[in-house]
């Protein structure tokens, strides 16, 4: 069966944004310093971007996601040509969506999304990329397999934070790879499931 995998770039302090998010700052002043290591001269970087990318059938983001990153994405969404089905997981659809787009909108809870999400990924991965809310929502439902964070040496100060309101329960994970590069430090690790 495929995995559902966390995937998101994080400052040191814990941030996946940074603060004063507004249309034309999606990632608040100065966050898009978190995907410096997809978008530059990081060679390693590049390489676990084009790897991950290699498995993924179909995308999961929140709204606010959605919102913010449109203008930047266009109708093609985050896999740009690749052109991945993105699964947006919403309480109403938008007015407004792109022609031809790669959009669904799923207005029915994480669960629906993630059926949708398995269906149209034909086998492969699927990877919720955002935001830090519906994160959150797919990790306290133990529905996450893998978690990877990107953690890039900044300290925000502000912004949102990704581990917060998890419940009081411990999540236990399993280191399964550490690859440092120029611009992050990439790590991924397993979810031990929690006993029924």
């Amino acid at each position: 069966m495929s995995k559902v995998i966390f995937d998101i770039s994080m400052s040191l302090d814990g941030f996946v944004t940074a603060s004063d998010i507004r249309p034309d700052e999606p990632m608040g002043v100065g966050g898009q310093r978190l995907h410096a290591w997809a978008m530059g001269g990081d060679e390693r970087g590049r390489e676990i971007l084009a790897r991950g990318a290699a498995g993924i059938g179909a995308v999961i983001a929140g709204r606010r996601t959605y919102d913010t990153s449109l203008p930047w994405w266009g109708a093609d969404g985050p896999t740009g040509p690749a052109r991945l089905p993105l699964l947006v997981v919403t309480h109403r659809v938008p007015e407004k969506v792109p022609d031809g787009g790669v959009y669904r909108f799923v207005t029915d809870g994480i669960d629906s999304a993630l059926r949708q999400a398995r269906q149209a990924a034909g086998g492969k991965d699927v990877t919720v990329m955002g935001g830090a809310d519906v994160a959150r929502q797919f990790i306290r439902a133990d529905l996450i397999d893998e978690i990877q964070i990107h953690l890039v040496p900044v300290l925000f100060g502000g912004g949102t934070r990704l581990f917060e309101h998890l419940g009081d329960g411990h999540i236990r994970l399993e280191p399964a790879e550490v690859v440092e590069s120029s611009e992050a430090t990439h790590l991924r690790y397993r979810v031990i499931k929690r006993s029924p």
